[in-house]
Formats: structure tokens, C-alpha cells, sequence
């Protein structure tokens, strides 16, 4: 897996105070995006032991409230190992801690994923520019949704995160 930044004290991409890996690859290339450069699966440089150990660094501190992946996409073909075993690591490390993750797959498509159980809260589906709204919170478009992934599993529904 290849990423571009790792970013810290980030309240834009979920809730709280949170810690964002921003891979690389993307399949949608949808109009507008705001990271077009991470579109690439072999841009940014490679996620290797010295990135690992400094996104857990990054994580450690009690005012960071989780984990976010975004990108790019986190779900991208070649990034579902990695960010599985990541989001796994991460959930034994710090069990009270939250998984957001950015995907432009839907959740329907996503739903029996290995990832999945680990994840808190998805914000899904493609950015469609016609319908974007600065006003929306967490996610950039109006089709797109912030899901409660553990409500949702729970109802058998998709439950939406307020």
C-alpha cells in the first residue's frame, strides 16, 4: 500500500479530534474531488514499518478521539488488505477508540467485508459535484452517507451517524 500524509488533530474528517491516513488509489475519479492526487495507486511514497509506527505515535495521545482513512480510497482493490490489518491492529491497541473510513463504494457493496467489523462509522458513495453543499457535515455531497456501522449491523438497516 502507498499513502500520501498522515495528518493529526483533524476535525474535518470525522468526530472529535482524529488522526487521518490518506492513501493512494482511487477507482472513481470523481468529478470535483478535493484529492485528485491520490488517484494514483502507485503515487505518494510506500506505507512501510517507519509510516506504520509513526500513524501509532500519532494515535497514542487521549485527546485523539480515532483513527480516519481516507484518500484516495482506503477500500481501493489493493488497499483492503493493508487497511484491514490496520484497522484491526488498531482496535486491539485501542479498543476505545474510533474507525471512520472514507469510501466511495456504497455501503451495500462493502457490507460483507473482512474491514467492517472494525469500522465505526463509513461515509460512503461516489462525490457527485451537482449535488455538493458546503453545509453537509463529514462528507462533501448530498447522496452521500455517514453511516452508525455498528447501529447498522445491530438493526439490519442502515442507521445514518448523527
Amino acid at each position: 500500500m502507498r499513502y500520501h500524509n498522515i495528518t493529526t488533530d483533524d476535525m474535518l474528517n470525522g468526530d472529535g479530534l482524529r488522526t487521518v491516513l490518506w492513501v493512494a488509489g482511487c477507482t472513481h475519479h470523481c468529478e470535483g474531488c478535493h484529492n485528485p492526487d491520490t488517484w494514483d495507486i502507485n503515487g505518494g511514497i510506500p506505507f512501510d514499518e517507519e509510516a506504520e509506527r509513526e500513524l501509532f505515535e500519532k494515535l497514542a495521545p487521549d485527546y485523539i478521539d480515532g483513527l480516519t482513512f481516507s484518500g484516495g480510497d482506503p477500500l481501493h482493490p489493493d488497499n483492503r488488505a493493508e487497511v484491514t490489518r490496520l484497522a484491526r491492529k488498531f482496535k486491539e491497541e485501542f479498543p476505545n477508540k474510533t474507525i471512520w473510513l472514507y469510501t466511495g463504494f456504497s455501503y451495500e457493496e462493502i457490507a460483507e467485508l473482512e474491514i467492517i467489523p472494525y469500522v465505526d462509522v463509513i461515509v460512503d458513495g461516489e462525490f457527485v459535484k451537482a449535488q455538493f453543499d458546503a453545509k453537509l457535515h463529514w462528507k462533501g455531497s448530498g447522496n452521500q452517507r455517514v453511516i452508525d456501522v455498528r447501529e447498522t449491523k445491530k438493526q439490519n438497516i442502515v442507521v445514518l451517524f448523527d
